[in-house]
This record gives C-alpha cells, sequence and structure tokens, in this order.
C-alpha cells in the first residue's frame, strides 16, 4: 500500500455532506458513504480528526434574516453539528472504526468536552476524533473551528471538503470558462475572497503555516490522493507563488 505522506490530517465536511437528495437534514445512506471514505484515508495509517458543519440542518443567516439574535442563531448551528458528528461517528462505528465525539459546549451524556490533549491521545489511538460544537463561541465559522483545532492537534494537513473541485477564478456554476487553480498562496486566496473557505480560518492557516487542500469529496478516491501526496483539488500554502505576480 502506499505510503501516505501527512501523518495526521483534520478533514473539514460540511453539514451537506450528511445531507440526503433535498440538501436538508440527515441522510444515513449519505453519513455511510462518507465514513467510507474516510476509513480509505485511514487505511493508509494516517490519523484523522473531523469537523462537521451544520448547513444540512440549520443556517444561522436563515435566523438572522428574521432578526434572530445573532448569538442565538449560532448557538443553534453548534449544537445541529453535534447531531451531524454523531451520525457520522455511529457510521463509522459500524464499519469497526472506533471514535470519540468531543465538542466544544459540553454536553456529557453524550460526547466528550473537547480538550486538546485527549483527542491527540485518541488520534495516537488510532480512533477518529469528531469534534462539534464549532469553538463554542458564536460569530464563528466551523471553518475557523477547524482551522483553530487543526492546529491544537498538530495536524499537517486540512482538508476543505466541498462539492467542487478546488478554488476557481469565479463560480464555475455562472461561468463554466472559470479557470481553476492547482496552486495558491494563503494571500492570494484573501485577496480573491475565495468562496469555500472564510478569511478567519484563512488567515489563521497562513499565521500558522498550514496547508490546506480544497477538493470535491464525492470525486472517487479524492480523499485518498491528498494525504498520498497526489495532485487534487486545490493547495493553499505559504510556498505557492502568487498568480497575480505571474508565478503559480
Amino acid at each position: 500500500m502506499a505510503v501516505a505522506r501527512y501523518r495526521r490530517v483534520l478533514l473539514k465536511l460540511s453539514g451537506e455532506a450528511l445531507a440526503g437528495p433535498t440538501g436538508y437534514g440527515i441522510s444515513p445512506r449519505r453519513a455511510d458513504e462518507v465514513a467510507a471514505k474516510v476509513v480509505a484515508v485511514r487505511d493508509h495509517e494516517v490519523e484523522v480528526a473531523i469537523v462537521l458543519g451544520a448547513g444540512n440542518i440549520w443556517r444561522g443567516r436563515d435566523g438572522l434574516k428574521h432578526g434572530m439574535d445573532h448569538a442565538t442563531a449560532d448557538h443553534m448551528g453548534m449544537l445541529a453539528t453535534v447531531m451531524n458528528a454523531l451520525a457520522l461517528a455511529d457510521a463509522l462505528n459500524r464499519m469497526g472504526v472506533e471514535t470519540r465525539v468531543q465538542t466544544a459546549v459540553e454536553m456529557r451524556a453524550i460526547a466528550e468536552p473537547y480538550i486538546r490533549l485527549r483527542a491527540v491521545r485518541h488520534l495516537e489511538k488510532g480512533r477518529v476524533v469528531i469534534i462539534g460544537g464549532g469553538t463554542g463561541n458564536p460569530y464563528f465559522t466551523t471553518d475557523t473551528a477547524a482551522a483553530l483545532r487543526a492546529m491544537e492537534i498538530d495536524a499537517d494537513l486540512l482538508i476543505k471538503a466541498t462539492k467542487v473541485d478546488g478554488v476557481y477564478s469565479e463560480d464555475p456554476r455562472q461561468n463554466p470558462d472559470a479557470e481553476r487553480f492547482e496552486q495558491l498562496s494563503y494571500l492570494d486566496a484573501l485577496n480573491m475572497r475565495v468562496g469555500v473557505m472564510d478569511a478567519t480560518a484563512l488567515s489563521l492557516c497562513m499565521d500558522n503555516d498550514l496547508p490546506i487542500i480544497v477538493l470535491d469529496v464525492w470525486q472517487p478516491g479524492s480523499l485518498e490522493k491528498a494525504v498520498l501526496g497526489e495532485t487534487v483539488g486545490t493547495m493553499i500554502s505559504v510556498h505557492n507563488g502568487s498568480i497575480f505576480s505571474g508565478g503559480r
């Protein structure tokens, strides 16, 4: 079996990854499909932590449009991420993978509180750690939570798994001729205001030299290719030349 390039990765999944055809709710079939992809990565002896979004259950901006208090809307989103974490953990457990769900907001009856050293120990023992509850604070996205947790657990790579196969110069759904980038610097990604990850998360990764790969989770073998160091999606890192100065 091919040797993985990365020892420990954090996988950021949107809530929609677990949704059914309507884009809402939790589909057990989809949870199984995502779990199988995680198992394939673990088979390369890669330690995996996961942070999930909540868009399949609740989007805080929908509440804000109706006058909801921002903190309340965000707290509801944190709870929704825990539901997703439990669903994915169940799917992995049924495939024989030992998991631990940890939450930034304590709810000891169903999950461990997030403790950095405990999470690292679980990873060292081969368990998949699924972290719910975002950062535990309102006004921060789950992208930022993913960047923060990746640095806390000393991950070698942050994988942003989406439904598009990388970062484009424009929205490829609106412009079929939009250019897809194989490599970007952090500054380029920030200057472009890429829609796949918020600026706070990008800045955290830039400040700590944590590489990011943006990829299509549904493209066969994409996660495995990423951990093996093969070209897939878009790599965002400090080592890539600026597209604005002609470098790539």
